[in-house]
């Protein structure tokens, strides 16, 4: 089983020379990838803050535009977004985009993604929040048909989208089973987020089987959940829990204030494979 790590590009963290020293330490390390989110902002109140996410997150470095940079700062490690809001950006920018960070870092990005949930962003941006369901379809659609034939076509016009992309790999990003039809049509992997083994278990092998009677095989499980590093022996054991049910990749993720205390967390995350 992989492991990673989530940086914050939002918030205190989210400056120049922190992005920067903290994507050299995980590409300094042993870990497999660095993970981070999206956001465009947020209203002064959130109505329904249904995840209770903190206002600092609304200060945040565009992730894609952060994609580029890190291609250029980081020459291993492996990174992506957990998870990219596909209904915030169009399906050809968002192609042009991805192309640029896969030829910028050489194929090393992962492209987490998701329909997104808050009311204020969709309106803000214009976009129809009861169609992005079929927003997030129809660009996964696109990014899979572009990535092997250039000529496209968008608003009944034909169009090549050169050079033409190399497909990251995709992880569709939900914890509801509706997840997994969309994963299987379009993905390559599964990403729940912030669920125990135990609760994984039983979803992972419905996934899987109708992964494997879809024609697909067995695909990826790249699950996010914040580790008790403070209790070496626990999170060790937690950590074998996420390999026994099959997550392919785990991935830490917890705040901090500081270099070394980013330094200190790669290194006791390194330590659960040993």
């Amino acid at each position: 089983m992989e492991i990673g790590i989530n940086i914050r590009n939002w918030g205190p963290t989210a400056t120049r020379e922190f992005l920067t020293e903290s994507a050299k330490i995980v590409d300094n390390s042993s870990l497999d990838a660095l993970w981070f989110n999206d956001h465009i902002g947020f209203p002064p109140n959130i109505k329904n803050n249904v995840f209770g996410v903190p206002k600092e997150m609304g200060s945040i470095i565009d992730p894609l535009g952060l994609a580029c940079y890190f291609a250029s700062v980081t020459k291993r490690v492996r990174f992506g977004t957990g998870v990219l809001v596909l209904p915030y950006r169009p399906a050809l920018l968002t192609n042009k985009l991805l192309t640029a960070i896969q030829v910028l870092s050489d194929n090393r990005f992962l492209l987490g993604i998701g329909a997104g949930y808050l009311a204020e962003e969709f309106q803000a941006l214009g976009v129809p929040i009861k169609k992005r369901g079929q927003i997030t379809d129809d660009t996964l659609n696109l990014l899979n048909e572009s990535s092997k034939n250039a000529l496209v076509e968008s608003n009944g016009q034909e169009f090549l989208l050169e050079p033409k992309l190399t497909k990251p790999p995709i992880y569709i990003g939900q914890n509801a089973e509706i997840a997994f039809e969309r994963t299987i049509k379009y993905g390559d992997g599964w990403m729940p987020v912030s669920q125990t083994p135990e609760e994984l278990k039983p979803k992972i092998e419905t996934f899987q089987s109708m992964a494997v009677d879809a024609g697909r095989g067995r695909l990826e499980v790249v699950a996010m959940k914040t580790l008790p590093l403070e209790n070496h022996s626990q999170a060790s054991e937690i950590f074998e829990a996420y390999k026994d049910v099959g997550v392919s990749q785990l991935v830490h993720t917890q705040g901090y204030d500081s270099l070394q205390q980013y330094a200190e967390v790669v290194s006791q995350v390194e330590s659960l494979r040993i």
